[in-house]
């Protein structure tokens, strides 16, 4: 079992009296500051010069560094909300000698410090508090006094109250109204690779583009095949989301219910569990990470090249037409 913490468990006092800089202001960096700062803590916002993020963050008052060495100089709380392959260089350039000592050091992922791309300083409190759905959606929640749930997690604890601050911080974000769940930066960091690859990025877009081309091929109307194996699994998921798997299949027809539990174990079957393994064993080992960084420092070539064959995607030149008509 693990614990699951909330607002009533936090002490946001512990944070108030800090200085809070958060690097980056892209999906997940807009959304932390906005909610630290209705909070009442003390934020400002770090952006390499030229960013086109910098005027975004001034026009809603953020007080904004446009040198990250500098930036580093004056946090209490750093908080790392760069893309993971951009974090190595943040850190060996600007932070790693500019922090002060007993600074926290937060990280939205764990894929840096499990994968061991940065080397820690020992004099700092290391914490995760990785919230589980994108940017937008926390702050929307935050905005409408709801929150999303986040994993938090302690990897150096200094000061011997990093756990505080972790929760701290949690609840300044809005995720201590939803729950704050206690684990790793191992668990956080291989179980949300292994999610994004083998469901929410990976095997669900796949999963739509085969049955789309098998339709397709088949001589059905190809926008009957988007709105059949696109446009309502929305619909599906919301279902899943807000009522779990068996709410959903309490909410749709009879005849779907039944085909739904004859086809999918036909389609998801022990062969692709065995892939799923693979994928798993592969996140485990290091062996995507390694992958990964080596893309990132190749200029993100194959990233490119499969961007691309992504976009001219027959089912993405029926979407566009059907969303604008």
């Amino acid at each position: 079992m693990v614990n699951v913490y909330y607002d009533k468990d936090a002490n946001l006092s512990i944070i108030k009296n800090k200085k809070i800089v958060v690097f980056g202001y892209g999906n997940q960096g807009h959304a932390h500051a906005l909610n630290l700062r209705d909070s009442g803590c003390d934020v400002a916002v770090s952006l390499c010069k030229g960013s086109s993020s910098i005027t975004k963050a001034k026009e809603v008052g953020f007080k904004v560094f446009e040198d990250n060495a500098e930036a580093a100089k004056t946090a209490d709380l750093a908080v790392i909300l760069i893309p993971d392959e951009k974090q190595k260089e943040l850190y060996e350039k600007d932070l790693k000698d500019n922090l002060p000592q007993g600074t926290t050091l937060v990280f939205g992922h764990g894929f840096s410090v499990h994968f061991k791309c940065i080397q820690l300083r020992s004099d700092m409190n290391v914490v995760l508090v990785a919230p589980k759905g994108p940017g937008y959606s926390l702050r929307k929640q935050y905005d409408e006094g709801k929150g999303l749930a986040c994993l938090m997690a302690v990897e150096q604890d200094n000061s011997g109250k990093a756990k505080d601050v972790a929760l701290a911080y949690a609840s300044a974000i809005g995720c201590g109204r939803a729950g704050v769940i206690e684990t790793t930066f191992k668990n956080e960091t291989e179980t949300d690779l292994f999610g994004e690859q083998a469901v929410l990025c990976g095997g669900v877009i796949d999963l739509i583009r085969s049955a789309f081309e098998v339709l397709v091929k088949a001589g059905y109307p190809p926008e009957l095949a988007y709105y059949e194996c696109l446009h309502e699994v929305k619909f599906i998921v919301d279902l899943v989301h807000e009522k779990g798997i068996a709410g959903m299949r309490s909410s749709i027809s009879n005849t779907a219910e039944y085909g739904g539990f004859i086809a999918g174990p036909k389609l998801i079957d022990n062969n692709v569990k065995s892939k799923m393994k693979e994928l798993l064993q592969n996140i485990q080992s290091g062996a995507f990470a390694k992958e990964w960084m080596a893309e990132h420092e190749s200029s993100n070539e194959k990233l490119g090249r499969l961007r691309q064959e992504g976009e001219n995607h027959f089912i993405e030149k029926i979407g566009k037409k059907l969303r604008n008509p």
